[in-house]
């Protein structure tokens, strides 16, 4: 879609101002109802693409991602723009600077249209967390996007931006995309700066893109990923050449089908592995022995580090709330009880419990160690098979208010992509087709840690033959 638009521009049958006023028109017309945005950019975006149009009527040329109109998670910093990760308390903060991905974006031309919806600081799986509104799935008003990236995935299944950024801490691309019918793409763990995305667990926090097609995330992916400064955990990666479907080994983890998963979704996933070893794949049952630990620590680990970074806000800094209670202490605990909603409020405390004296051991250390296990059973795997596909959700999209009594109902719906979160691999959503009412299914792609490139390749060949022979 990218490339297409962008051929567009450089025939003369659209422009990028004209491009930009689309998809701004059809925001005016939807998005009261889907809820994708929080902030729309008008002005912003199309002075942008005022910009793009003399650049390419000068130089006859068009960067990466030169004219394309895409949406940023509200977590993620644009200098000038209100950036509140979906919370009250920061409700008037103003972001200082562009982080580093929005800095790449920016020089490769595209066109940012505004800042999308998301779980409060991007905690939970249906955006329906968040201090502002809802967000409504595409598909099916009545059902929930997928959290917490749900913004942006509305925003690119409801054609109100070509693209989008969101960020993955235990899912939070993979889940949304799945439940909109999207191709969501977790980087590994370093191939990606974090640098100006408002943390929440910083040992597992990535951003990666919400696209339509893998070839569209592959785009957005160079433009984003690569070595940063002000990251030291990053990584330079190198690009790899597209592989032979009859020389992949595929892992399939029977961890993974497991009795709860929807039915629709095991028969989706194992008619896309039929289709892959029809063309030529070795297709294997494999192992993960640890990955029924793996919610439990997730959900030790992440907590532990949201109370340490959301220790920083106390209405001090970033956006004062203008409270009446005087006195640094006094402040802090109305800031935070006001500021804050049931869930930040929740994994604060539980995060805190498990990380103060004569728990610490009991808890966080201990799920430390099974981190490693699961990172391990993942490198034994990789040893003898290339990637491995499992489901990406156990259900479709579920409707708005199910789950919303029930946290650790809520916190299932993330049960097959931790993992690769804990393992700091990366992982991508692939669209499989549809289920009898007409919600998107997703399957879900792993692969070695940095090899980045290879698993987008791949993807790419997988969706080929998946539409192919649909």
């Amino acid at each position: 879609m990218i490339k297409e638009l962008q051929d567009k521009i450089r025939n003369g049958e659209i422009t990028a101002v004209a491009l930009t006023q689309k998809y701004l028109t059809e925001i005016k017309k939807r998005n009261e109802s889907v809820g994708a945005y929080l902030t729309v950019l008008e002005e912003e975006a199309l002075a942008q693409a005022e910009q793009i149009d003399k650049q390419f009527q000068t130089k006859g040329q068009l960067a990466a991602l030169a004219g394309i109109p895409c949406a940023i998670k509200d977590n993620i910093l644009v200098f000038g723009s209100k950036t509140t990760a979906g919370s009250k308390i920061l409700e008037n903060y103003f972001a200082t600077f562009d982080a580093t991905v929005i800095k790449k974006l920016k020089s490769a031309g595209a066109i940012i249209l505004g800042k999308t919806n998301l779980d409060e600081f991007a905690m939970g799986s249906s955006t329906e967390n968040s201090a502002f509104l809802k967000t409504k799935n595409p598909y099916d008003l009545e059902r929930v996007p997928g959290g917490s990236s749900g913004g942006s995935a509305a925003a690119v299944a409801a054609d109100l931006a070509v693209f989008a950024l969101g960020s993955d801490t235990g899912g939070s691309i993979r889940q949304p995309a799945a439940f909109c019918g999207l191709v969501g793409f977790k980087p590994s763990y370093g191939a990606v700066s974090r640098f100006g995305l408002i943390a929440l667990a910083s040992s597992l926090d990535q951003i990666g893109p919400l696209t339509k097609t893998v070839e569209d995330a592959k785009i957005v992916f160079e433009t984003i990923s690569g070595q940063d400064e002000f990251d030291s955990t990053t990584e330079k990666l190198e690009v790899a050449s597209m592989p032979e479907i009859k020389k992949m080994r595929i892992g399939v983890p029977r961890e993974y089908f497991v009795s709860g998963i929807d039915e629709e979704i095991e028969l989706g996933v194992r008619a896309l592995l039929e289709k892959l070893q029809k063309a030529g794949a070795d297709i294997r049952e494999i192992s993960l022995p640890h990955t029924s630990y793996a919610l439990a620590c997730y959900y030790i680990i992440m907590p532990a580090e949201a109370s340490a970074n959301l220790a920083r806000y106390d209405s001090l800094r970033y956006a004062p709330l203008g409270l009446s209670a005087k006195g640094f202490k006094e402040i802090y605990f109305e800031a935070r009880g006001k500021g804050f909603g049931p869930e930040p409020r929740r994994r604060i405390v539980l995060g805190t419990f498990v990380l103060s004296a004569g728990y610490y051991e009991a808890y966080y250390l201990k799920a430390q160690k099974v981190r490693q296990l699961i990172a391990d059973d993942f490198s034994k795997a990789f040893d003898s098979v290339d990637f491995i596909i499992t489901p990406t959700t156990p259900t479709p999209a579920f409707k708005l208010g199910d789950k919303l009594k029930d946290p650790v109902s809520m916190y299932l719906s993330d049960i097959f992509t931790v993992s690769a979160n804990l393992a700091g691999l990366p992982a991508i959503n692939l669209p499989i087709g549809f289920n009898k009412k007409g919600l998107p299914l997703g399957a879900q792609i792993i692969g070695p840690r940095f090899h980045d490139f290879t698993l987008l390749n791949f993807a790419q060949l997988v969706e080929k033959i998946n539409n192919d022979l649909a």
